[in-house]
């Protein structure tokens, strides 16, 4: 198995109940792969993982060919690790140019700040033209926008989005969609949990089905999108 980050034998349990159970899969570097699944499946549980937010998980966590399951949160950032936890998760009381200024605290030059600041303003022009509004004040899509920006403003070479079109209007779902291949064509990786299968599914190269726990299929997304359990069990035809 060879990829940006590789996951080998990952368990998590909670309360002595199994969540997450002997999991492996590869993320290819310059590519979108998806983890589909119904709630509960373990999805998050997976990426909470990879970030470091769960302590002493079961298995081997393996990125740019280094073990990191002693990294804390902050050294996987530094790594290049970015997580937008769904829901987005902003700063309300800061305005949208603290909260990117914010993402950026492990990028130590001024100049580099300034041109990842630029970037991902031209990716989302909205937050350019509300860089002074507090982050209360924008929509739930606007927020999205906001979320992922902070996120890229650590220069991460793999991306997590945890459910990103979540709650949003029809419009911003198709925009952070389009977002994602930008991202990609910028040279990073994209690791992507999504509850719209059939768009996760038609954007990502590689896809992984995810039920109790467990892989139970994967595949090119062309393939699991003519899978006929998952054309079944998750796009209802």
């Amino acid at each position: 198995m060879t990829g940006l980050i590789e996951i080998r034998n990952l368990s998590v349990a909670y309360n002595r109940i199994s969540v997450v159970s002997d999991v492996s899969f590869g993320v290819e570097k310059g590519v979108i792969t998806c983890l589909i699944g119904a709630n509960g499946a373990g999805k998050t549980t997976i990426l909470k993982a990879i970030a470091g937010i769960l302590k002493n998980p079961g298995g081997e966590i393996f990125f740019k060919e280094q073990k990191i399951n002693e990294f804390s949160p902050f050294q996987r950032v530094q790594a290049g690790i970015s997580v937008v936890p769904e829901g987005g998760r902003i700063f309300p009381y800061m305005s949208v140019k603290e909260n990117l200024e914010i993402g950026a605290y492990v990028v130590k030059e001024k100049e580099e700040k300034h041109q990842v600041q630029k970037w991902v303003y031209e990716l989302f022009p909205r937050l350019h033209e509300r860089r002074k509004q507090l982050g209360s004040s924008l929509s739930g899509g606007e927020r999205q926008m906001l979320a992922i920006g902070r996120a890229l403003m650590a220069r991460p070479s793999l991306l997590i989005l945890d459910e990103p079109s979540l709650g949003l209007a029809p419009a911003f779902v198709e925009l952070v969609f389009q977002i994602m291949h930008l991202i990609v064509e910028a040279q990073k990786t994209v690791l992507l949990v999504e509850q719209n299968v059939e768009q996760a599914l038609n954007i990502s190269r590689t896809g992984y089905v995810l039920e109790t726990g467990k892989i139970v299929l994967q595949g090119t997304g062309k393939e699991l999108m003519d899978n006929p359990y998952v054309k079944k069990a998750y796009l209802g035809m």
